[in-house]
């Protein structure tokens, strides 16, 4: 089980991908969320079955900055996340590859269900200088962290037809499936 993090400070930045990059032999795990309180335009409440590991977090950006949120998560059961998983909600299903690049983790999220063909790109920080000078991997199209819309609060629920027409201010394409989803 994780641990309890309270109050932490998640720098990271959102990419949409390029094209999928070589991922064979990386690390891959199932990750199914469910935002609530369904009503809700921009749920900040998840409940996630990442694997075999299972919690309820709470993130919030700091003054309105979508690359720092303040985060705070609680551990759960599997019986806890099964009684859970029946409460209305805002479903959505990905994959999540952990790719090594340049000393850092892309963690590069592949869609599926009704938002088949969005693929994001992820990457933390330590530092807000860090942050700031990251220069992406090619297989990035453009930075999309301040971008509401892509927030998984606000992807939930949506199919990829939802959000088509906001993505074509990048030119994105659709991007690979993993059928594994």
């Amino acid at each position: 089980m994780e641990e309890v993090r309270g109050n932490m400070l998640e720098l990271e930045r959102t990419f949409l991908a390029k094209y999928l990059p070589e991922l064979e032999g990386c690390e891959k795990v199932r990750i199914k969320d469910i935002y609530v309180p369904v009503d809700m335009k921009h749920p900040v409440i998840r409940i996630r079955m990442k694997g075999d590991s299972y919690m309820i977090t709470k993130k919030e950006p700091e003054d309105g900055d979508a690359s720092a949120q303040n985060e705070y998560t609680i551990p759960l059961t599997e019986e806890e996340f099964r009684a859970f998983e029946g409460v209305e909600g805002k479903e959505l299903v990905k994959v999540r590859y952990y790719m090594d690049w340049k000393e850092r983790t892309a963690e590069i999220d592949v869609f599926g269900g009704k938002l088949e063909g969005l693929v994001l790109v992820d990457f933390e920080f330590d530092t807000k200088e860090e942050k700031e000078n990251f220069e992406p991997p090619e297989f990035c199209l453009a930075d999309v962290t301040q971008e509401e819309f892509i927030a998984g609060g606000m992807l939930c629920g949506k199919s990829y037809g939802d959000i088509k027409k906001k993505l074509e201010k990048w030119n994105y394409e659709p991007v690979g499936t993993d059928r594994n989803i």
